[in-house]
């Protein structure tokens, strides 16, 4: 959020998931340095947990929808835990598809 807030949510996102087990403070305020963010703002951010209140929440709504990580996936209210092949999807969404009586595409057609 603090990485968001000075518009580089997705860039500090790839680096935290390009780099598991990295995750200290340390490591976090050299993705920042290297995004090139304005370190004093965002070490004002984390440091004041400005937004705990709505992490919190976010982990919370996770809970209680039945999501204990990531990578987490719901399909018109079906969930999919972890990562899971092209199939595996596709066979869920074409089952929602055919459930609304709604056209399967036809690179998915042949997906269980």
């Amino acid at each position: 959020m603090a990485a968001h807030e000075q518009g580089k949510f997705w860039e500090f996102h790839d680096k935290l998931f390009g780099n598991p087990g990295k995750l200290k403070k340390d490591n976090l305020l050299q993705y920042a340095r290297d995004l090139g963010l304005d370190m004093k703002q965002f070490e004002a951010a984390i440091g004041s947990n400005k937004f705990k209140a709505q992490i919190d929440a976010d982990v919370k709504e996770a809970q209680d929808l039945g999501s204990t990580g990531t990578p987490a996936f719901f399909v018109n209210g079906r969930f999919l835990s972890g990562a899971k092949p092209f199939e595996e999807f596709a066979k869920v969404i074409n089952a929602e598809l055919k459930r609304l009586n709604l056209p399967i595409p036809p690179e998915a057609a042949s997906i269980g």
